[in-house]
């Protein structure tokens, strides 16, 4: 009788308000609780807790394991609300909350942030935020696989992010050429751990000549990576305060979406009507749709800066027009061309358009005319240089 008094107080504890969830990644239907921090979570985030040692975190399962009034105790007097305004006061705007789905490294070190080291209780602990950091990284060669140890500087300052050559003193030469330097405003921070094979692993995305490159990086300290992504976003959104006056922090983050809004392989024809379906890996990020040889490579085959409806960019289910139906099938249509795509299912094919559909709707702001004109700026370089070319031959 006694432990199924327990079980009925622990089930009425959990359905009251902030207890409903997980208290570190918002997860719904907490089974886990930790019974000297008053929290309750879920299975993922228990784990996590396990990993800090019972000097930090006690974990037990709300229907495995045993309960008494003595466990129960700060359960009852915490929760997760009351253990927010604790452990959370001053969780900055760039620092992502995890969300159930996001990668194991965010989880596992906003939970390390928040309960071990206590970062967001003593702001002198935010490093990530003086705007300059220095330090190695492994980054993926542009022409092979291989990974290269690097060191990436960012400065705030000068609204930079450069990499050069490691020496073989272990030491970057302060005479040396940066081998890439990227303008922070330019730049798009994703943590990938699966496209890059590493649990650590982090893409920086850019914009160089007029098109995007991407380059992977990974460090074997998963705290390290976390400091250089939240270091990326809080430059992003300083820089973005001085650009966009009067907009709130919270529209501020939405602009610098820490993921991509979808990524995957689809097979794409060209524009004639004998041309194969060859595989391809996409990635829509905002407005850039871009295709890829492979999901690593460092800059894309093509990219479409989609515009708004008005501008004569649409998608719709299907081929276009003189094109035989060869299943799951999508069309997005541009001034220039269509491009037509198969994916694997119905299901692929309704959320590639659906998501698009989101950007063709959406009103060109004075940045996403700027970004446009610089695509087809570029695109009128290379044709110019292809022409001239073929004259001189």
């Amino acid at each position: 009788m006694a432990e199924e008094h327990m079980i009925r107080k622990l089930h009425s504890l959990i359905q009251q308000e902030g207890n409903n969830v997980c208290a570190d990644c918002s997860r719904e239907g907490p089974e886990w609780a930790s019974y000297n921090l008053g929290v309750f979570l879920c299975i993922d985030c228990s784990g996590y807790h396990r990993m800090l040692g019972s000097h930090i975190s006690r974990i037990k399962s709300i229907k495995l394991d045993s309960w008494n009034e003595d466990l129960m105790e700060v359960l009852i007097k915490v929760g997760n609300k009351k253990a927010k305004e604790r452990y959370e006061q001053s969780v900055p705007v760039c620092y992502p909350k995890p969300m159930f789905d996001d990668p194991p490294v965010m989880k596992e070190q906003w939970i390390r942030a928040k309960y071990e080291r206590l970062e967001f209780q003593d702001i002198s602990k935010q490093r990530y935020l003086t705007g300059y950091k220095e330090g190695y990284l492994m980054k993926r060669a542009k022409n092979d696989s291989k990974f290269n140890l690097r060191y990436f500087e960012l400065s705030e300052q000068n609204n930079s992010l450069k990499y050069y050559i490691k020496s073989r003193a272990g030491e970057k030469d302060d005479k040396d050429d940066p081998k890439a330097e990227m303008r922070l405003s330019e730049i798009k921070a994703v943590l990938n751990p699966i496209k890059i094979g590493n649990p650590n692993g982090l893409q920086i995305s850019y914009i160089k000549n007029g098109t995007t490159r991407n380059i992977y990086v990974y460090s074997d300290d998963g705290k390290e990576i976390i400091d250089w992504y939240v270091a990326i976003q809080s430059s992003l959104i300083n820089w973005m305060r001085t650009a966009f006056p009067t907009l709130t922090d919270s529209a501020l983050v939405e602009r610098i979406s820490r993921n991509f809004s979808k990524e995957g392989y689809l097979f794409k024809t060209g524009p004639k009507a004998g041309d194969v379906f060859r595989k391809r890996w996409f990635t829509l990020d905002g407005r850039r749709m871009m295709y890829f040889s492979d999901p690593l490579d460092p800059y894309p085959k093509g990219e479409v800066f989609i515009c708004h409806e008005s501008d004569g960019y649409n998608v719709a289910a299907g081929p276009p027009e003189g094109r035989d139906d060869e299943g799951f099938t999508f069309t997005l249509i541009t001034p220039g061309r269509s491009f037509y795509m198969r994916a694997e299912s119905q299901e692929e094919v309704d959320e590639w358009i659906s998501l698009i559909n989101v950007v063709t709707n959406k009103i060109m702001s004075p940045q996403d005319n700027l970004a446009a004109s610089n695509i087809e700026r570029k695109r009128s370089v290379s044709i110019s240089r292809h022409v001239s070319g073929v004259i001189k031959r």
